[in-house]
């Protein structure tokens, strides 16, 4: 493991809550017209950073609940250089937006800092293309290329880490980790799985850790898996071999569709957190090195909530504690 990696708390062994799904909440919860899931456009006004720390506010309490961190993941997932055209962003522009990004995200931390939950602030990056669809042109080349500027920008504004969510490749994941190397940033690499708990395209999740290892010297901090729901790849984790150790984190679905299903539908499938949270519980005792637990598409502070309660002592702890007060009142 890399240097600079062992100073992350995540790898001594601090637990982190995260949050939900931020694309879909502020969209289909919230109302806020904001194409191509380009929530990062909420940080150049006023309105859209008070609705921002209007979203946080409930993980103050699930994070003191449960008497873990949290872990801010920016809302830059599509603040790079294709998808900020889309939406009018150039390259100064998209640097600002995502320097501002991290900056926010300290500012919002002082109201955890203040609740006793200490916090730890990612810069988040997405995949250059479509984040449900195999991207077999993609290089490493061309991956260092395209990313550079968003990784530059985080380490100029001070992230603690980046974190590369819902890549579809290697390619991709070893440009993205050799960045955050030479910028002197540890770097978590995240991949999402299809039904089958295969990458899209097919490889084996083992086989694409491996691959990014070799080919990085193990730099990564460590690896997670995101959007998708655990019913997909309970089995791919269970019969699992020494790789699924290097699994740090998980930012799992609300709905059990598809990727092409949920890409058809016109509604949110924010599914039954309860169950979510149950079925996260079975899969944990598989990943002893999990370290940051939190949600992804259709999922909000409701599912983190039910997770922490079945997932973290901590919180179940302090609620029978709680009940036990109550009832010798």
């Amino acid at each position: 493991m890399a240097k600079q990696n062992r100073t992350l708390p995540q790898n001594s062994g601090q637990m982190f809550v995260t949050d939900g799904g931020i694309e879909t909440h502020m969209i289909f919860n919230q109302g806020h017209d904001l194409p191509y899931f380009t929530v990062f456009q909420l940080n150049d006004g006023e309105q859209g950073r008070q609705a921002m720390r209007e979203y946080y506010q409930p993980y103050i309490e699930i994070a003191a609940k449960a008497r873990q961190g949290f872990l801010f993941d920016t809302n830059t997932w599509r603040a790079n250089p294709d998808w900020g055209a889309l939406v009018g962003y150039g390259a100064a522009r998209l640097r600002a937006v995502n320097m501002a990004a991290i900056r926010f995200s300290r500012t919002v931390a002082e109201g955890f800092h203040l609740a006793g939950v200490p916090t730890v602030v990612s810069g988040a990056i997405g995949p250059r293309r479509d984040a449900w669809q195999y991207d077999d042109a993609m290089s490493v080349d061309e991956a260092m290329a395209y990313h550079a500027d968003q990784v530059a920008a985080f380490a100029a504004a001070g992230a603690d880490l980046v974190t590369a969510y819902t890549l579809t490749n290697t390619p991709e994941a070893i440009g993205i980790a050799r960045l955050a190397e030479a910028a002197g940033l540890p770097c978590v690499l995240s991949f999402t799985l299809e039904t089958d708990g295969h990458l899209p395209g097919g490889k084996n999740l083992g086989t694409a850790i491996g691959e990014v290892e070799a080919a990085t010297g193990g730099s990564p901090a460590y690896y997670m898996i995101n959007c998708v729901h655990p019913i997909h790849f309970a089995s791919t984790i269970r019969h699992a071999g020494a790789w699924v150790d290097r699994i740090g984190g998980l930012r799992v679905n609300a709905s059990m569709k598809s990727h092409a299903e949920l890409d058809e539908s016109e509604t949110l499938d924010i599914g039954d957190w309860q169950d979510l949270a149950q079925r996260y519980q079975r899969l944990l005792p598989l990943l002893p090195n999990i370290r940051v637990i939190g949600g992804c598409c259709g999922t909000d502070h409701r599912h983190i909530g039910a997770i922490c309660h079945h997932c973290l002592p901590g919180q179940r702890d302090q609620e029978v504690q709680h009940e036990r007060l109550r009832h010798s009142a």
